[in-house]
């Protein structure tokens, strides 16, 4: 079995989705933080050492023994240099050193000639910045003059201008946890004050619920839970209603058992005729079988009313097949009152009608309430007949049952679908709940029904019982 799913925090499930990619992004902002203050910091060192080395290319002077040495300008510059210890390297054509310091590395494999190079290298295990320059004229057979940087100050301002953005951040990542937090109770706070007021109300009291005071985000739940509530309601007030009814319809039975047996019991007291006992005993059975009807009536109405609102199981059957079951069963009925009971539609043996996806009991019963009903109504040597035939569409099957009784006045089609509603006029013993029972098992199966006169006799005009099944 399908385990059940623990309810969640609305409040922690906010809370997690705003503060967990929170946390998740923290980390990557410090790294690109670490990137772009890398870059920050490098630029106007970068920029400097070339100048200088461009500077140190220009201010190349040969002494009076023809070696190469820097100008006394270019000498002091350097030892003022704040940026951190400073080698300077020229080489010729072959690579050999003119002048300056041997630690330098080798420059490049080609560069443009007046195009400044740099590059990142050790000297002395110590990481530096080198800038390479092939002069563009040429003396004294230069090739290359270097100009290597330690990266001591540009680490150091890369730390710094880290510290700058990354420490308000240890301050600022708390405080926005803790606005956020106080914002989520801010925004549940109308929710826990409805669930109060919903808990406060009475188990009887099915009123709307005031959507005032109540997030624009909530409102259509709680509008879905005042319809419910109204189709409560309503629900709780049509069985009120109808157990009254069912009260109502079964003291009559149980008033004339009472009635009758008090008085077999005072005929046999007082040694009356048996015919006398016997009427009495008739009038027992005769208003044990009406509540016995009424009782089952009632429990075949419930039962279509609880598989109407909950999904059941369906089958495919046969109609034809189950209607002359129906028929069937019902002909004892019959000859009892001298009706011509009749059956119309595919026999046994002949090609079926397409297969029916219904819920049989219900259906069985729908189809024995159209023929209980037209055999009570229908006066002796009347007709009933139940007919089954295919829509030439092949979308519905339909099922028809016919009488020649006294018929329902057009005023009165719908109403007789109420339960315990019984049309004027009429004397024959029954519940009102026949087409009641039917209406809600066709309602079930999104089948219509329809009444209709048989004949254009006023006194005897006849009921025609029509439902359409959906295939």
């Amino acid at each position: 079995m399908r385990r059940r799913r623990e309810p969640r925090s609305l409040f922690g499930e906010i809370l997690d989705w705003m503060l967990v990619p929170l946390l998740l992004l923290w980390p990557m902002s410090a790294a690109l933080t670490w990137l772009v203050a890398q870059d920050i910091a490098a630029k106007p060192y970068d920029r400097d050492l070339t100048r200088l080395t461009q500077l140190i290319a220009r201010q190349l002077a040969t002494g009076a023994d023809g070696s190469l040495r820097l100008a006394e300008s270019t000498a002091s510059l350097l030892r003022a240099d704040e940026a951190g210890t400073v080698w300077v390297q020229v080489l010729d054509a072959q690579g050999q050193l003119l002048s300056g310091d041997r630690e330098v590395p080798s420059p490049p494999a080609a560069a443009r000639a007046g195009e400044v190079v740099l590059r990142d290298a050790t000297i002395h295990n110590q990481p530096v910045r080198v800038a390479a320059l092939r002069p563009l004229a040429a003396e004294a057979g230069v090739a290359w003059v270097q100009v290597a940087q330690s990266r001591d100050k540009r680490d150091r301002l890369t730390t710094e201008i880290i510290k700058g953005v990354l420490l308000p951040q240890y301050v600022i990542l708390p405080l926005a946890v803790l606005l956020v937090w106080l914002a989520l109770a801010r925004g549940i706070a109308p929710l826990t004050q409805l669930q109060a007021r919903i808990a406060a109300r009475d188990s009887h009291d099915l009123s709307p619920i005031d959507v005032r005071g109540t997030p624009e985000e909530v409102v259509p739940l709680v509008e879905a839970i005042n319809g419910l509530l109204a189709r409560l309601d309503q629900s709780l007030a049509a069985q009120k209603h109808f157990l009254a009814d069912a009260a109502h319809q079964l003291k009559t039975p149980l008033a004339g058992l009472r009635t009758q047996a008090e008085l077999a019991e005072r005929d046999i007291d007082a040694g009356n005729h048996l015919d006398s006992v016997r009427h009495g005993l008739r009038q027992i059975a005769h208003s044990s079988q009406r509540a016995a009807h009424m009782v089952n009536q009632l429990l075949a109405m419930a039962h279509a009313e609880n598989d109407g609102q909950l999904p059941a199981q369906r089958q495919a059957i046969d109609l034809a097949e189950l209607a002359r079951d129906v028929v069937k069963g019902a002909v004892q009925q019959a000859l009892d009152k001298r009706i011509d009971l009749g059956y119309e539609g595919p026999a046994e043996g002949e090609a079926p009608l397409p297969p029916l996806e219904c819920q049989p009991v219900l259906l069985r019963e729908l189809v024995r309430n159209l023929v209980d009903n037209a055999l009570r109504y229908t006066p002796q040597e009347g007709r009933v007949t139940v007919r089954v035939t295919p829509d030439p569409f092949g979308q519905v099957l339909v099922l028809q049952v016919e009488d020649d009784g006294p018929g329902i006045a057009p005023a009165e089609r719908e109403k007789v679908f109420a339960p315990f509603y019984r049309a004027l006029g009429t004397a024959v013993d029954g519940s009102g709940l026949g087409l009641a029972i039917v209406r809600e098992i066709a309602d079930g199966h999104g089948a219509t029904v329809t009444l209709a006169a048989t004949r254009s006799d006023p006194l005897r005009p006849g009921l025609a019982v029509t439902v359409r099944l959906p295939l």
